[in-house]
Parts: C-alpha cells; sequence; structure tokens
C-alpha cells in the first residue's frame, strides 16, 4: 500500500504520520533522517546521564539502543531505509551503522532513470554510495594521479539517449567513447566503492590551485549545535559559510536586540573554531553569515548555490530593513 501526504513532509507532519502508517519500507532524501537525528537523537543522548556515559565508554550498545528507539519513531515496522538525492552526513550515517539501522544509499540523476550505484547491508561505508547496480557500468574519468579523484562516468541501458531536441548540450555530457558524464568527482577505495568529494560545477579552485570542495566543509559546519543547513561560497578569494539556525535554536522574535545579536556573534565564532579545526588548510572558513530567511531551494530540496554567490543581507541588515 503507498501513502500520501496532504502537505508537505515537514518533520513534524511525517513523524505523526509515520506513528499512523507504520510503514514498511521508506525512500528519503538525507535531510529527513538528519532533522530527525539532530531534533530527536542528540538530544535525547545528551539530556541523559546514563545515555552520556554510555556515548562517551559503550558507543555501540548506546548507538544499538537509540537506534530501537528510531526505528520506532518511523513507526517501527521498517526494514528498508532508501536514502537518496544527495550526500548523507558522515556523523548521521557513523550513528546509523552502529545503530545497526536498516538503512540502503542510492546514487543516481534524473538522466539515468535515475539509479546508477547503491550500498546496502556489508556493502556499506561511511560517505561510500557503494557499488553499480546490476547491468550497469562505472568508472572514474581524467582521474587526478596525485589525489585518485575523477569524474563518475557511466554507461548502461537506463543511461538517456540525449536531451530533447538539444544536441550540443547532449554531446557536452558524453565522453567521446560513449560514456555519460556525471559531473559529480570521485575517489575509490582499495575494494572499489565509490566516494563522492563534490560537484564538479560547485569545486572551487584554491589559491595554490588545489581543489575544494564546498561539501565538505558543510558537512562539518551543519554538525555544529543549532545549524540547520549551510552553505560554502567563495568571495574575494575566501571561503564564506552561511548558515540556517534551526527553528529551536534561535527565537527570532522572543530575544531583544542586543542579546539576539550577541548569542549569533558567540554562535558564528563557535562555528568558525569548529569548522577550521576539522578542516584542512586549503579549506579554512574566514567568515560566517547568518541566514533569517531559508535557502531557496529546488524541487528536490538541494539549495540553489548560484543564488548566494554574491552577497546576501546579514540578519542586522534585515532586521533594519524590516523595521523600515
Amino acid at each position: 500500500t503507498v501513502y500520501y501526504l496532504p502537505k508537505p513532509p515537514v518533520a513534524t507532519l511525517l513523524l505523526k504520520a509515520l506513528k499512523i502508517v507504520k510503514p514498511t519500507t521508506m525512500l528519503t532524501v538525507p535531510m529527513i533522517i538528519e532533522k530527525v537525528y539532530k531534533g530527536s537523537v542528540l538530544p535525547t543522548i545528551k539530556n541523559s546521564r546514563t545515555l552520556t556515559w554510555m556515548n562517551e565508554h559503550m558507543n555501540g550498545l548506546m548507538c544499538r539502543i537509540i537506534g530501537m528507539k528510531l526505528k520506532a519513531t518511523f513507526g517501527g515496522q521498517v526494514s528498508f531505509y532508501g536514502i537518496g538525492g544527495a550526500k548523507l552526513d558522515p556523523e548521521v550515517e557513523k550513528f546509523l551503522l552502529k545503530a545497526k539501522f536498516p538503512y540502503a544509499i542510492g546514487y543516481g540523476l534524473t538522466e539515468t532513470s535515475p539509479l546508477l550505484g547503491y550500498a546496502m547491508h556489508g556493502w556499506r561505508s561511511v560517505g561510500s554510495f557503494g557499488y553499480p547496480v546490476y547491468n550497469v557500468k562505472l568508472k572514474l574519468h581524467n582521474v587526478d594521479p596525485a589525489t585518485g579523484e575523477g569524474e563518475v562516468v557511466a554507461q548502461g541501458p537506463n543511461v538517456m539517449l540525449g536531451y530533447y531536441k538539444d544536441p550540443v548540450r547532449t554531446k557536452s555530457v558524453f565522453t567521446e567513447d560513449g560514456w555519460f558524464r556525471t559531473s559529480d568527482i570521485a575517489i575509490q577505495d582499495e575494494k572499489g566503492r565509490f566516494y563522492i568529494k563534490g560537484r564538479n560545477n560547485n569545486m572551487i579552485l584554491g589559491p595554490s590551485g588545489e581543489n575544494i570542495y564546498p561539501e565538505e566543509i558543510e558537512n562539518v559546519v551543519n554538525n555544529v549545535e543549532g545549524v540547520s543547513e549551510s552553505i560554502i561560497v567563495e568571495r574575494n578569494g575566501r571561503l564564506v559559510a552561511l548558515v540556517q539556525p534551526s527553528e529551536d535554536f534561535i527565537k527570532w522574535d522572543n530575544e531583544s536586540e542586543d542579546k539576539l545579536y550577541e548569542k549569533l556573534d558567540n554562535w558564528k565564532e563557535k562555528i568558525l573554531n569548529f569548522t577550521n579545526k576539522n578542516v584542512n588548510k586549503s579549506s579554512q572558513v574566514s567568515s560566517v553569515e547568518v541566514m533569517k530567511e531559508p535557502f531557496e531551494k529546488t524541487a528536490t530540496q538541494k539549495i540553489r548555490r548560484f543564488k548566494y554567490k554574491e552577497s546576501a543581507p546579514t540578519v542586522e541588515e534585515k532586521n533594519k530593513q524590516e523595521k523600515k
């Protein structure tokens, strides 16, 4: 049986529906499980002395206990939880692995109908989409010998013939020998599993010519308390983090202006320090900007990055505009 929600699947509505429907199979974008992890799992650990101690001394057992509660949150009957459409936060995936949660990772594009690769059961590895699906070939194209990075290209019966009445665009996404170019840059491990580093068109060229993948920095930023989403942009040769706070972290209308700005300044400093301690030298972030409004997104819930390459109004500027 297939069920439909009458409204967009925000976390609160979705969790209520899951308790009623009790699905056995779910297919979602990473944002759903990430929001549940940050909004339910982390607070549960933080608010329990026992779980906090177990997290430090018996992490595997603690994850399995919370994992059972997580499964109950999704109705208690889930045997397959498919995740695709974007890269899953590594911290969340580490937890899902230890919790023995029945998740699988899918990778693909609209042009490939859409599945190209997947990882489930014993094939899973944090950050990897695994191996090609049946009857599909994947390889890395134009591999950099220094880093092992290359563009993922694909062949298979599910790959499109081309864009409708657009031969120029079609030619641009196929290699001369007929492989479809995904624009995703990846590496492979010794077992042949693929790990996406980032999108080719999102890549930022560092001052020394190194490749900087904003998605990797964003994964770090998103693990700071209070961060709902973030994107990394380049402005005047420097990396800037644009962050969207979670609804329960910043109460825009319930705090005085002075207290609000003080809290935001402390939070931005915390984000900056945490991020730069956990990324390499070439990926250091120079500043943080807080976004009051949600990021503009596509139908598949991906942030429209090009909208934020130029400076956006800061919270302070936004508040001044609203008071006029």
